[in-house]
């Protein structure tokens, strides 16, 4: 309860799908799950810093380079550039 009332505090709104949807986060957990098992697991992180800058690399990484199945086999970045022009 503690947690759940501190998050309006600061500034974080409450989500949460309707009993049964399991698709709501589907993409989110999707890309934690390639976070961790290729960005994070890997290496031998010492420090919290360390991590930071592997999730920041990381995340360039996927949008810019890595491709996407759903997406014609394109990174994220070069998906939006071909919907647009």
């Amino acid at each position: 309860h503690a947690y759940h009332d501190m998050l309006p505090k600061v500034g974080a709104r409450i989500s949460m799908s309707r009993r049964g949807n399991c698709y709501d986060n589907a993409s989110m957990e999707s890309f934690f799950s390639h976070l961790k098992t290729e960005g994070l697991y890997p290496y031998d992180i010492r420090n919290m810093d360390e991590v930071q800058r592997r999730i920041k690399e990381y995340i360039q990484f996927y949008n810019q380079c890595r491709p996407q199945r759903k997406l014609n086999k394109l990174p994220p970045k070069e998906y939006r550039k071909q919907l647009i022009a």
